[in-house]
């Protein structure tokens, strides 16, 4: 059953079928060699997988992203963060990073962020004379930072896989990987900017202007405060909270911003339920592919192997990055987190790594893998969203690439960067 399910899983994701499919039909032509089990227990499997009270966080999250969206928050933020620093040497990039890092609080979704307020960056920069590719590629890029600053769909998912953690805990400890990646970018935006000498037109704003936009942004910026605050000091659950989130979008767009019209509602639900159940056919099929591993023996036969090896903490940390970058290029990061971490996370606490520190290794890592090809789901959605061809967004992209690695490094072994800030807020 195991060899069947990987020679499967690996087939089907090399004829381009998409990634639900490919572990859902491996899942059950791997049953059917085996013949020890009747087909219908991969459908039990799929739905005993979203069968989780946590899990109705993620429809409300998402809805509450597509809320802000249509009540105008992306033109608000990104005017919010062009003024202070679309004046300097590369400033519309810096104007990129800002945005991007300030929306990923409150849409959870790197392709949201890139699809949104990235290709509208993208067309600024592309007016100021900037490379459209590098644009796109910096878009994209950033944009993993949606999924590391909370709130995070994949931080909720990979809170049902590990115990040790909790979702308002890794919330948290997402905060500073999440500025550093956004301080990488920024960095690398810097230096490409001197060397292209890539100027801005724009004058800097009055004050009155800049108080003017920052007042206007106030209500949009709060959203990710009022989440987090409410959480730590237990006023509500991370799955409560992302209904309050619901509620605040409809009162910001609807009579803060005023931009958001009732006949919008139904098409913005439809969207939000389309993305809800792409990530809910994924989490489904990984949970039947999940179940074939486990009745297999192979996450134990594995864990065993690795813990027979003796690796030290750092050594064992080393190995789980090459092999989530290699596992990333292939496989989107939800499923990699539903398959992996159950057997990875019991392994790293056995060797004394604090779990959220594993977890930020792992979240980040996986992530990753979003603007590596050749599945990378990120590059295809900047892509398609800002019209720029493929080859051209790829040769932007390795200064990127080697920026998020330095970070993964840093948060690999600097536990701190993980754990300082939950720690100190109680978690």
């Amino acid at each position: 059953m195991t060899l069947t399910l990987f020679i499967a899983v690996g087939a089907l994701l090399a004829l381009g079928f998409p990634v639900a499919f490919a572990l859902i039909l491996s899942a059950a032509l791997a049953v059917a060699v085996g013949g020890r089990y009747p087909q219908l227990v991969v459908f039990k499997e799929m739905f005993t997988g979203i069968d989780s009270f946590p899990l109705m966080a993620v429809p409300f999250f998402i809805f509450a992203a597509e809320l802000m969206s249509g009540g105008a928050l992306t033109a608000v933020l990104l005017r919010f963060a062009a003024q202070f620093v679309g004046h300097l040497r590369g400033g519309l990039g810096y104007a990129n990073v800002l945005s991007l890092t300030l929306f990923s609080g409150i849409s959870g979704s790197a392709l949201a962020d890139a699809a949104g307020p990235g290709s509208m960056m993208v067309k600024m920069m592309d007016k100021a004379g900037y490379g459209r590719a590098y644009a796109a590629a910096l878009t994209s890029a950033t944009a993993i930072i949606g999924p590391i600053i909370p709130p995070s769909i994949i931080m909720i998912i990979y809170a049902m896989q590990d115990e040790q953690v909790s979702v308002g805990g890794l919330f948290m400890a997402g905060f500073v990987p999440g500025l550093l990646i956004a301080l990488a970018m920024a960095c690398v935006n810097w230096r490409v900017s001197k060397t292209r000498d890539y100027r801005s037109s724009d004058p800097r704003p009055s004050a009155r202007e800049m108080l003017v936009n920052s007042v206007k942004a106030l209500p949009a910026l709060m959203l990710i405060v009022l989440i987090l605050v409410g959480i730590r000091f237990g006023v509500f659950t991370p799955t409560e909270a992302s209904v309050v989130a619901v509620f605040y979008a409809l009162v910001c767009g609807k009579w803060i911003y005023r931009t958001l019209a009732w006949k919008a509602l139904p098409a913005i639900a439809a969207r939000a339920s389309l993305l809800t159940a792409s990530v809910l056919l994924v989490m489904a099929a990984s949970a039947a592919f999940s179940w074939v591993l486990t009745v297999e023996g192979v996450p134990q036969a594995l864990s065993q192997t690795i813990i027979g090896w003796q690796l030290s903490p750092w050594m064992f940390l080393l190995a789980v990055n090459v092999l989530l970058l290699l596992f990333g290029i292939f496989m989107e990061p939800l499923p990699g987190v539903m398959i992996l971490v159950p057997i990875l996370a019991p392994i790293a606490a056995s060797l004394g790594i604090a779990p959220t520190h594993f977890a930020m290794v792992v979240i980040v890592n996986l992530t990753l893998g979003m603007i590596t090809p050749p599945v990378g789901s990120l590059l295809f959605v900047t892509s398609v969203a800002t019209r720029v061809p493929m080859n051209a967004l790829l040769r932007e992209l390795p200064p990127f690439l080697w920026a998020h690695l330095v970070v993964l490094v840093l948060l690999t072994f600097v536990p701190a960067l993980s754990t300082w800030l939950p720690r100190t807020l109680g978690f």
